[in-house]
């Protein structure tokens, strides 16, 4: 596999561009998405299972080959202002290279790329006046 460089294509620098070009009609901003979110929790599989498994650290007697996977993939739950929650996760597919930092990282993005169409669709009912 080739390591490519793409264009910066994160929120932040689609916001920068956005101003830019001098557009100015209502959107939802990186600053709106965050201002949304009142809290976030992350966790990783194997943290869910333990949590849910009524075994408690049982299970760290054994845990089958299989199992270990579940050490790699990180959630992060984010809980908005109104309550609702939205989910991100990230999968980690060479245990060699697992860090929990850019897994709760990843985990977030992808949490917060579910809140731009939900935040979108509200700005557009307050636009149509509904």
């Amino acid at each position: 596999m080739h390591n490519i460089t793409s264009p910066r294509t994160d929120d932040g620098a689609i916001e920068q561009e956005i101003k830019a070009k001098g557009l100015t009609a209502p959107r939802i901003t990186p600053a709106d998405i965050e201002a949304n979110i009142a809290e976030e929790h992350y966790f990783t599989a194997q943290d869910g299972v333990r949590g849910n498994s009524g075994q408690g650290d049982k299970i760290h007697k054994w845990v089958p080959p299989v199992g270990q996977s579940l050490s790699l993939l990180t959630f992060c739950v984010l809980i908005m202002r109104n309550g609702f929650t939205v989910t991100g996760e990230s999968a980690c597919a060479s245990p060699e290279n697992f860090d929990a930092d850019i897994g709760k990282k990843i985990a977030r993005a992808n949490a917060v790329q579910k809140i731009w169409p939900l935040m979108g669709y509200a700005l557009k009912q307050q636009l149509a006046g509904n």
